[in-house]
Formats: structure tokens, sequence, C-alpha cells
């Protein structure tokens, strides 16, 4: 394509962090990855971050170390990547669907009530493409039912949501860093907690149950380590990172701007009270009349004319791996947005001719699209 859905942003600074951990002696467990967790840690305001292989290892340990086990319940959204209801699966625990909210695309808090059970452990807010779940009402539902919350927030680093960086808000939160975030580390994730013996316990478990230096295992583990070639990389972005938002900020905005007039389409939204986004992609919808069939022939329009675009999020429920489970709730608006969206072209160094380009090929594949 030419002009990628997402491309990653990597400056001299980041070759040149990566070359030092080259030239040193230590590439896995050394001191760049204990560099890396302290400024991701300090960044959230939080006092444990625990650097892992991948997202995906992050939201498992997440539910590992909370001890979710079998025959407990977690309620996540469908509407999100299939990691999250996985890594409760890697537990043998339940994964319970609940529907969304259609302005946010998040987890709808007044319908989580109605899901809980006497086997419900914990509540998954996924803070879907960078704008914060609504965390001050899962927090009080959470803590009338003694439940556990994590947060993925593995599209989300450096989003906020009333003064508090997304992750840092429940019993432990996930991050990550493959290629097409907000930041990378090429592959890469973290897992943020407040709680010392859940960090302590993550760190054994990433490295097969080992604790430091000790030759002793103390319960089955995993290989989830990341090296310090990768947290070398992630430091300098780190370095960068405000920077980074701000720019991704203002690819939003310029998307807005030239689609703001098009009937066709639903675009996100910039601002909403109380919380700071930060943009992992740029998802616009087509409006109720479209249909999935004409979102795809829309795909294929863009493709054609060289503009790659994404259709976020079949949902996990419809997925092939959980064509057996029990779908207990309804899910209308996961039903309906998800037919219907598209993510467009975004990423740091996208330039404005490209955007215009996106939004002009786009508007004319649309009237394309609504005469067939």
């Amino acid at each position: 394509m030419r002009i990628p859905l997402s491309a990653p942003d990597i400056s001299e600074a980041e070759i040149e962090s990566v070359v030092r951990v080259l030239r040193g002696r230590q590439l896995s467990l050394g001191p760049a990855l204990a560099t890396f967790e302290k400024t991701v840690a300090n960044y959230l305001g939080v006092p444990h971050a625990v650097a892992l292989n991948s997202g995906t290892s992050a939201l498992h340990l997440c539910v590992r170390g909370l001890e979710i086990r079998e025959a407990d319940e977690v309620i996540l959204p469908s509407f999100t990547f299939i990691a999250v209801a996985n890594a409760v699966r890697y537990e043998r625990a339940t994964p319970v669907f609940v529907d969304i909210e259609p302005r946010t695309l998040n987890l709808d808090a007044n319908k989580i009530e109605a899901a809980i059970t006497p086997r419900t452990r914990a509540i998954i807010a996924v803070h879907t493409f960078g704008v914060p779940a609504e965390m001050d009402a899962i927090i009080d539902i959470a803590q009338r039912h003694n439940l556990f919350v994590i947060e993925d927030a593995c599209e989300a680093i450096g989003a906020e949501y009333h003064g508090q960086k997304v992750g840092s808000i429940g019993h432990a939160g996930a991050l990550a860093f493959y290629p097409n975030k907000q930041i990378t580390t090429g592959e890469g994730g973290m897992l943020i907690t407040r709680n010392p013996a859940l960090a302590t316990r993550v760190e054994a478990l990433r490295n097969h149950g080992r604790i430091a230096d000790n030759p002793r295992h103390r319960e089955l583990g995993y290989n989830y380590r990341i090296s310090d070639i990768n947290c070398a990389l992630g430091i300098a972005q780190m370095g960068r990172i405000d920077e980074i938002l701000a720019r991704r900020a203002e690819v939003a905005r310029k998307y807005d701007a030239q689609l703001r007039g098009l009937p066709e389409l639903v675009l996100p939204p910039l601002e909403l009270p109380g919380i700071e986004i930060s943009w992992f992609v740029y998802l616009v919808r087509l409006a109720d009349r479209f249909t999935e069939a004409d979102r795809d022939r829309l795909v294929l329009a863009l493709g054609h004319r060289g503009i790659a675009t994404g259709k976020y999020f079949a949902p996990i429920h419809r997925q092939h791996v959980y064509r057996n489970f029990e779908i207990r709730h309804p899910l209308p608006i996961t039903e309906q947005v998800s037919t219907r969206t598209l993510a467009l072209p975004f990423f740091n160094r996208i330039s404005d001719d490209e955007i215009a380009e996106v939004c002009q090929t786009l508007a004319r594949s649309l009237q394309e699209v609504a005469r067939s």
C-alpha cells in the first residue's frame, strides 16, 4: 500500500539506544529492563511496572496473578481484540461478554451488574482505541461486589481519566508496545500495579516462576521475558512520548476537519468531559443505512487506490474459536457497530498530503458504494 494503515516512528535516538545495548554485556534481564520499567512506572504514577514480551502476556499475568481460576467468571466486552478473552481462557475461567455504549465504544457500565453472578471475580475494562472507559462507575460496581478490576490499556498509554493515567486505576493494568501502538518496543508489554506482592509474583512468573537470581522455581511460570534490546527501544520512545501523543492528536484533528461534513460517516469524538484521549487509531463508522457488505466494498475500493484500512473489531463472540460459547446477554451495539467500522491510515509521520488524499478518496468511494 502506498499509504499504510500504521507505521512505527523510529528516530536516531532509538537506534542509538538499541546499539548501546548491543555493544554491552547483557541482552536480557539487564539494566535496560529496570530502566524501562522505572520510566513507565514514573510516567503513570505507579510504584510497580513489570515489562513482558507482549500485551497478551501482561493480560494473562493480570488474570493469573490475581488468582482467577477455573469456574470463575470475568466480565469484558466482545468489541475488542481477542487477546483479552484469550487471557481469561488461559486460566480456564469463563469470559462473560457485556455490550458497549455507542459513543466511546467502551464497556457499558449500566449493563455490568446484570451480568454479575456468584462466580464473577473480575471486570476487564478495555480503554478501546485509547479512549478511557467509565472507570468511576466500574470501580464502584467492583467495590460493591468485591471484584477485581483489570485495565486493558494496551491501546491507551498516556490516556487520562479525571487526571489519572489509565492502567493505574484498577488492581492491575496491561500495556502493549506492538509496532502499531503509540510507542513501540517491536514486541512487548507491561503489567502495571500498585500491589507489591502482585508485582513480585509477576516478576517470577515471567521467568519460569524464578525469583530474581534464586535457582529455585516456586511455581509454574512462563518465558514471558522481554530483551534489553526491546527495552532500550522503549526507553528512547518514552523520552518522546509527549511529542508522539501530541502529534497523533493533531492528526486526529486534521481528519476531523476534513471529514466533518460527510453525512455518510460518524466520526469519533475529539473531546470528552474529564477525558484525555490517547489516539491509537482514527476510526470512522458508516451511517446506519450502510451494511457490512458496503463497508467491505469500501475497504476494497480504497485498497485498489493504494490506501490501507482496517476493520476493527470483529467481535470476539463471532470468532470461530468462540463459536461454542454461551452468549448470556444481548450485544446489539457491538453487533451494529462492528459491521460498519473503518480505521483510516494513522501514524505519527503521515503527511498532510496523505491525509488529504485519504479523505478525498474516502469521500469519492463512499459515493460509489452508495450508488451501487
